[in-house]
């Protein structure tokens, strides 16, 4: 049987700290399932769909990677994917607070599914979407190449219109 690790988020837009993320877990696992998600408190930049698109393109070199869009619960995405196993990066200490909260709930939801951490890279701990979305008015693509990958800039500036 395959080892199959789902790693969850909404990716709006993809930054290097996902990245690495994927790069890492995908070396750890025979597939890995790229789960794009709907955050009910956040405001989306990017359609789901496109979301999809920018991880593909970002990921391409990686053929062990699949992404897949999904709503709902992440445990019912990781079932429906027949996996046992959720990828989760934490970059600071609120994030482990807030993870570990989600662990125990995912836990009483599916006892059999385990979640496994991977601590992010210190270059990209203090990179987030939220991050990116307010710096781009004001940063150079040098700038931004530092929290996203080069190669998606183009689109984070057409959908904030900078």
């Amino acid at each position: 049987m395959p080892r199959r690790a789902v790693y969850t988020g909404s990716f709006d837009p993809i930054t290097l700290g996902h990245l690495n993320i994927i790069q890492r877990s995908s070396q750890l696992v025979d597939e890995l399932i790229v789960g794009v998600g709907f955050n009910i408190e956040k405001q989306s930049l990017f359609t789901a769909e496109e979301r999809v698109g920018l991880i593909e393109r970002t990921t391409a070199e990686l053929p062990n990677v699949t992404v897949r869009q999904f709503s709902g619960l992440a445990v019912q995405f990781v079932r429906d994917c027949d996996a046992r196993l959720i990828v989760r990066g934490i970059r600071s200490l609120s994030d482990i607070e807030l993870e570990f909260t989600m662990t125990l709930a995912n836990r009483k939801l599916d006892s059999t599914i385990e979640t496994m951490f991977l601590m992010a890279d210190e270059e990209f701990t203090h990179i987030s979407s939220s991050l990116i979305k307010q710096i781009t008015p004001l940063a150079s693509d040098d700038q931004l190449a530092r929290f996203v990958p080069p190669s998606i800039i183009p689109d984070i500036r057409g959908k904030l219109g900078v």
